[in-house]
């Protein structure tokens, strides 16, 4: 057999310590951290992104991972077979196995195809626009064997265009640079437009933020445009206008879209204009809390208000500080919700679990002086399956009061 990089009998071995909760990840947990690891002067010399094999304090290998000596996820699990080539194949079989479920969910090829950890492909995400994918390889193991990745991304799914968007937190905490670059094909010229719950939004793969469209809002945006029909609704942290387009295609009477992007928001404006519902249309570009204290002093009221901001508390030392915002959100928000109309509430923060989250929102609405029923709780759609072992993976909440 070959002794190439990838060949089982040269990768180094990564010991567990004694007290370290090898059974955890037995049972299903993907990472090892660096506190739970042997780490000698020859563990922390290894490269990042460099494939090991992890074995318990018994010396029992227990599979192959992925290594990053930069990272407190020291080591991220492959796969259970500690031989297992790390290969194209072994790409083909994951990102085949995950386009199976979305092609069964989904009847257009606009997805998020490959949600990480869930999907088995550990710090990797994919999003599917149709003949193009964008990729964010936010694990070292990903950024080394990026090649083969693709190549086995285009076998797959058969897209034209492939695009890697190396920007954003998790790669920082990784420790990798930020670096963006077509892989294959070409990046498209213009955003990309995309149709969803009846509503057309316009996504820039290039310079947008993240991939450029949230698809893991999918089902919540649905379930808000089932209430906005004959209303008046209020978008606020709008981005490309997720939850007013949607209002607008169920018949909405106005919409009105807050973002601090101008650039989010002239795709919202085009997303409007390409569904023929510009006319109920309007934008605010403004800070979202200075926007929100506005239309209270202007005493403007909405049948329907939706605030989805971005992560206030996306780790745990940011918690308590992210949960004062997202109170403040409520609080602010509340007062803008006519009698009887409802108020919709999203945190993407993972630190930032489902009960705090819901109680830093009722206490909001109530220091705003209202009386509120809980009446749906919204997550993530199913092309960003949850890992139950990783709580991490179900980081999308939304809760949708009636006031």
């Amino acid at each position: 057999m070959s002794m190439s990089s990838s060949s089982p009998f040269v990768r180094p071995v990564v010991r567990m310590k004694p007290k370290a909760n090898a059974r955890a990840i037995r049972h299903g947990f993907p990472w090892a951290y660096d506190n739970e690891l042997v780490t000698d002067r020859r563990t922390k010399a290894l490269v990042p992104g460099t494939l090991a094999v992890l074995e318990d304090d018994n010396r029992q290998p227990m599979g192959v991972v992925a290594t990053n000596s930069h990272s407190k996820i020291f080591c991220r699990m492959l796969d259970r077979d500690p031989e297992a080539q790390i290969d194209q194949a072994w790409f083909e079989a994951k990102f085949a196995r995950a386009l199976a479920m979305r092609e069964r969910v989904f009847d257009t090829p606009f997805y998020r195809l490959v949600h990480a950890e869930a999907d088995g492909v550990p710090g990797v995400v994919v999003d599917r626009f149709g003949d193009t994918a964008v990729v964010q390889p936010n694990a070292a193991w990903a950024d080394t064997l990026l090649e083969p990745l693709v190549a086995a991304l285009v076998a797959v799914t058969g897209v034209t265009n492939v695009l890697k968007n190396g920007s954003g937190r998790a790669r920082v905490l990784e420790g990798l640079e930020e670096h963006s670059a077509v892989m294959a094909g070409a990046a498209p010229d213009a955003p990309v437009s995309v149709v969803m719950n009846g509503a057309t939004y316009m996504a820039d793969l290039t310079g947008g933020q993240k991939t450029g469209l949230f698809f893991d809002q999918r089902p919540n945006h649905a379930f808000s445009a089932g209430l906005s029909k004959d209303a008046k609704v209020l978008d606020v942290f709008a981005h490309v206008g997720g939850f007013s387009l949607a209002a607008l295609a169920a018949g909405a009477s106005h919409a009105t879209a807050v973002d601090g992007s101008a650039a989010a928001l002239e795709l919202a404006q085009a997303g409007a204009e390409a569904a023929g519902v510009a006319e109920r249309f309007a934008t605010r570009k403004g800070d979202a809390f200075d926007v929100l204290t506005a239309l209270g002093e202007e005493g403007a009221k909405f049948d329907v208000v939706i605030c989805d901001p971005p992560a206030f508390a996306p780790s745990k030392p940011a918690l308590e500080k992210g949960l004062r915002a997202y109170e403040r959100v409520a609080r602010l928000a509340a007062p803008l919700v006519a009698e009887g109309g409802y108020l919709g509430l999203c945190s993407c923060s993972h630190a930032a679990d489902l009960a705090r989250f819901r109680g830093a929102s009722v206490r909001g609405i109530g220091r705003a002086g209202r009386q509120a029923q809980l009446i749906h709780t919204g997550f993530a759609g199913p092309d960003h399956p949850l890992m139950p072992q990783l709580a991490e993976s179900g980081y999308l909440k939304s809760l949708f009061f009636r006031l």
